[in-house]
């Protein structure tokens, strides 16, 4: 079982707080998207045959993109892969790309699960992002998504900016309680490097993010998810019963994936790659054949266990000896029973997980769990 990942790197706007790779030119989306399908072809053999459970456009905004576009990359993979039957294939789009019309025509592609980027339900809270699309058009695709045949269907929210206070939060989850979606991930305001909003705190245009308040708004967010019915099956995932996300839990769990287009990911169980994060200079180097066009990092034992901890304990699968190399086994026990003793991390059937108030402090922990 493996898993395939397209990053499209194109936006209609900078959100202020994004640093992923895109670029708001759409001048060079032909010649990307010929040489992703070059590129599959180059790579049809990392995977080593496996079956695809899981295919995940993502960005970016790959939305962006024409039914036939999408069509193109679908073919490429079926030609050089075997798609299971029951694979789950993910669009990330915006609301504002999912008209009715763009609805149908997705519909008549492979496509049957999509991941839309709200953010947020107030009007306020998406102009200081920077987003595309306003607090209507959030409420009609999710109506519309579903009047196409979308059943699949999760979105993100942002906690914790400057613009968010308590009651709205609460009142974004009340939104997606009448809406009873299957899945959804929530993620807190980070102030990444060399992005807008970095610029904006730096400069005091915008307030340093909150730890309190979003704290406070993660702690509503754990609560309203337990009475709704959803599992917390992953830090800033949530899903009903059995709706986990395949793609980005096949990430966690370790399992071998190919990722295509410029600043994509693999990781073939061993090791992990990385494209050039730069459109024209990814297009010259595949269509050229001269150079690679990405980076290769061969993982020692000690960077897998490394991962291994900081993936796993973020999640409801919690971390088991039977999974890490016995040699690392009085490293772990060593540090992890003081966490246990502080009520940071559980002991449950043979699995350590954060509890609720280690939730709170998942990346510290799991660094004090590494080897270095």
């Amino acid at each position: 079982m493996s898993g395939i990942y397209i990053h499209i790197p194109f936006c209609k706007k900078a959100c202020h707080y994004c640093n992923f790779h895109f670029s708001t030119s759409l001048q060079l989306k032909t010649e990307l998207l010929e040489t992703i399908l070059k590129e599959i072809t180059l790579q049809k053999d990392y995977l080593q045959g496996a079956a695809i459970q899981t295919v995940y456009l993502g960005g970016g905004t790959p939305s962006l993109l024409t039914a036939g576009e999408l069509e193109q990359i679908f073919v490429a993979i079926h030609k050089y892969h075997s798609v299971s039957a029951d694979a789950e294939i993910t669009l990330e789009a915006n609301p504002d790309d999912l008209t009715k019309e763009k609805l149908e025509e997705l519909r008549q592609t492979p496509i049957n699960r999509l991941s839309i980027g709200i953010q947020s339900f107030s009007e306020e809270d998406l102009q200081f992002m920077n987003r595309a699309h306003n607090a209507s058009e959030a409420l009609q695709c999710l109506n519309d998504s579903r009047a196409a045949g979308f059943s699949q269907l999760t979105i993100d929210l942002i906690y914790g900016t400057p613009t968010l206070t308590d009651q709205q939060w609460a009142s974004n989850l009340s939104i997606l309680s009448d809406f009873d979606l299957p899945h959804l991930s929530c993620y807190c305001l980070t102030v990444e490097p060399n992005t807008a909003l970095d610029k904006f705190v730096k400069t005091g245009k915008v307030r340093p993010v909150d730890e309190q308040k979003a704290s406070r708004q993660f702690e509503y967010l754990m609560a309203w998810a337990n009475n709704n019915n959803y599992e917390h099956y992953e830090i800033s995932n949530f899903a009903k019963p059995g709706q986990y996300a395949r793609h980005n839990s096949a990430y966690w769990r370790g399992i071998p994936y190919l990722g295509l287009g410029p600043a994509a990911h693999s990781f073939d169980g061993k090791n992990r790659q990385w494209n050039i994060a730069n459109n024209p200079r990814y297009i010259q180097l595949i269509q050229t054949g001269k150079e690679k066009w990405f980076e290769k990092e061969i993982l020692t034992e000690k960077d897998r266990y490394n991962e291994y901890v900081m993936t796993r304990l973020r999640t409801h699968w919690g971390c088991t000896l039977d999974e890490i190399r016995p040699e690392f086994h009085d490293h772990f026990l060593d540090s992890i029973t003081p966490l246990i003793a502080d009520d940071l991390v559980y002991n449950r059937k043979a699995a350590y997980g954060l509890t609720q108030k280690g939730k709170l402090f998942a990346d510290q922990i799991a660094m004090e769990l590494f080897l270095i």
